[in-house]
């Protein structure tokens, strides 16, 4: 026979075992454990916790928080969740069905179920939905609103042992620095607490309609989207403001936020109540465009239309007029009311939000060059 190499030749299964891999690594595993028993209790009992550590009791709470924590458990269920949603067909079934359309904050005014809010937060809503702090939600219906000042007045049913009005205090003087609560629902997070100060006070705004909002409260406390409609409280827990407005290129909370007065506030809502709007005062005139003061250099508010009957007409101010060939005659150029000096519409609008339907005053024109005075009663704005 050839020679060949010699092999050994195993049998099934193995003849020369080998440890299993597995069994190898058990029995380390159970040498490590062992040897952190041992450990355990060679280790001192402080040493055994491994980085637990006891939670401490709370401490004291300051007596600013005690007060913060007092002012928002009284004034929260004051504060409501406003949702609305607009009304839209099914192209294909033809069903009308509810899109939500956004939400926003508001407050209790009174136990008859009146609600005050921002305007844009319910404007082009088909159904309103009023969340009570209790979670109860109730249908709003709309009492009356006002574009110039961006407030509205709802109404809801519930039982007046649900309704807790807040308290009201004044705009007039408050100061800069003092320290100021908004609650809210931003984002839709409703019962939401923030805290600042007053960081300035006369700001103005422009409201939907173009006409300035005066006296507005600005203040650092965080306002989102959603705080809109929601009460800007003083440290009493007494109403100071209504959150309207941000200023932020991005939409969101950037340092500085806006509250319609109180004192405005108190004037328009029982307006709202009581006549489902505001009885605005005015001369009854109709202003030209700022293009015509551009145009021919006027210092004043040029008056274009004046109605025989209007408060403007029975006290003789005229209007601009047209030639037979369409020539455009200047009339009267208003330039001050009250002595004040009246040089753009909003000086005029400013000047008649402080005086009521009814009141006398005195009116001073450019008329063909020269200076007419003149008395107007100043009449309701339909």
């Amino acid at each position: 026979m050839g020679m060949g190499t010699e092999r050994e030749v195993q049998p099934l299964g193995g003849a020369a075992k080998r440890p299993h891999r597995a069994g190898v690594l058990l029995k380390v595993a159970l040498l490590l454990v062992l040897g952190a028993g041992c450990l355990l209790v060679w280790l001192p009992a402080d040493r055994r916790s491994f980085g637990v550590r006891e939670a401490q009791a709370r401490g004291e709470l300051w007596d600013v928080e005690r007060a913060t924590i007092e002012l928002y458990t009284r004034t929260s269920p004051s504060v409501v969740h406003i949702t609305t949603v607009a009304w839209r067909r099914d192209f294909f079934t033809m069903n009308i069905l509810e899109i939500p359309r956004g939400t926003g904050s508001g407050f209790i005014w009174d136990k008859h179920g009146h609600v005050v809010t921002n305007l844009h937060v319910i404007e082009k809503a088909d159904r309103i939905m009023v969340t009570l702090a209790d979670t109860s939600t109730w249908d709003a219906s709309v009492v009356g609103v006002t574009p110039d000042k961006d407030l509205a007045v709802l109404k809801i049913k519930a039982p007046a042992h649900q309704l807790q009005p807040l308290s009201l205090g004044t705009s007039s003087d408050l100061v800069v620095g003092q320290k100021v609560f908004a609650i809210g629902n931003p984002f839709g997070l409703d019962q939401t607490l923030t805290t600042g100060v007053i960081s300035a006070l006369g700001r103005e705004i422009k409201s939907s309609t173009g006409r300035p909002i005066q006296g507005v409260v600005q203040t650092d406390a965080a306002i989102n989207p959603g705080n809109s409609g929601g009460p800007l409280l003083d440290s009493s827990g007494n109403l100071i403001g209504v959150n309207t407005a941000i200023f932020s290129p991005s939409g969101a909370f950037a340092g500085i936020g806006f509250a319609v007065p109180v004192d405005t506030v108190r004037r328009v809502v029982p307006q709202l109540i009581a006549h489902g709007r505001v009885i605005r005062p005015g001369l009854g005139v109709m202003l030209a465009g700022e293009r015509w003061t551009r145009k021919w250099d006027i210092e004043g508010v040029v008056i274009q239309y004046v109605p025989p009957t209007s408060a403007a007409g029975r006290a003789g101010i005229r209007g601009m007029s047209r030639d037979r060939v369409g020539n455009i005659y200047l009339g009267d150029i208003l330039t001050a009311i009250d002595g004040q000096p009246v040089r753009t519409a909003d000086d005029l609008y400013r000047v008649l939000d402080r005086h009521n339907v009814g009141d006398v005053v005195a009116v001073e024109v450019q008329r063909e060059g020269r200076r007419v005075k003149m008395e107007v009663k100043l009449q309701d704005l339909e």
